[in-house]
């Protein structure tokens, strides 16, 4: 029964018509770049994402001196290098730079609150120099010098409370007038003027802009 049996010459000499197609496929499989769901991140992101987040300003100055030390270990360099740039840190820090200000003393506000207590002279800049020459009285072994300066002291630091609640209520009206759509906080400006003031007129940071006396 001879139709039982396969013909090999039809099964070998017929074209195989689905294999064009099927070598195709797999062309294709192999080009073929499958979608990722998401844009490509762009090279300033990727570095971003390899740094890690940025941390935020020193809200203090031990805060940014503890920060400093730690990029010192990571990235070494020589002591002239530190210096130049400590020296333009503080350099601009006196200027009066915003970037290297403290938070408290940045800002257009806290500028013109700076000038107006720097055009004045307060009798809240002789704190320092009075508390100085109470310590140096109290080692006096005298008891009148003692109970003398104590008394010129209980009356320099009433003068100066009165002086400050003064100066702070006159800063805060200007700085109103100044910028009237900044929400001013009365007892943050007088305070803020307060401390100014009891500061030496040579120690303060940022240095004066203005002069005792001249109009701001």
């Amino acid at each position: 029964m001879r139709f039982l049996r396969r013909n090999s010459t039809t099964a070998t000499d017929t074209p195989d018509e689905d294999a064009p197609e099927v070598a195709d496929a797999v062309d294709s499989a192999k080009g073929f770049t499958p979608s990722k769901g998401r844009a490509t991140p762009k090279r300033r992101e990727a570095e971003a994402k390899r740094r890690g987040p940025v941390a935020p300003p020193p809200k203090t100055m031990r805060e940014a001196m503890k920060r400093n030390k730690e990029l010192r270990k990571q990235n070494p360099v020589s002591k002239e290098d530190r210096r130049a740039a400590a020296k333009e840190r503080r350099d601009r820090m006196n200027a009066g730079d915003d970037k290297y200000l403290l938070p408290r003393d940045r800002g257009p506000v806290k500028a013109y609150v700076r000038d107006l207590v720097d055009a004045k002279r307060n009798l809240l800049g002789l704190f320092m120099p009075l508390a100085l020459l109470v310590f140096v009285a109290l080692l006096v072994p005298n008891v009148d010098i003692q109970r003398y300066a104590t008394l010129l002291c209980t009356v320099m630091l009433l003068g100066m409370v009165v002086e400050g609640y003064f100066n702070g209520r006159r800063v805060a009206k200007a700085v109103r007038e100044k910028f009237p759509k900044e929400e001013i906080k009365g007892r943050s400006v007088g305070w803020y003027a307060f401390i100014r003031a009891s500061q030496i007129r040579k120690l303060r940071v940022p240095k004066p802009r203005v002069r005792p006396g001249d109009a701001v």
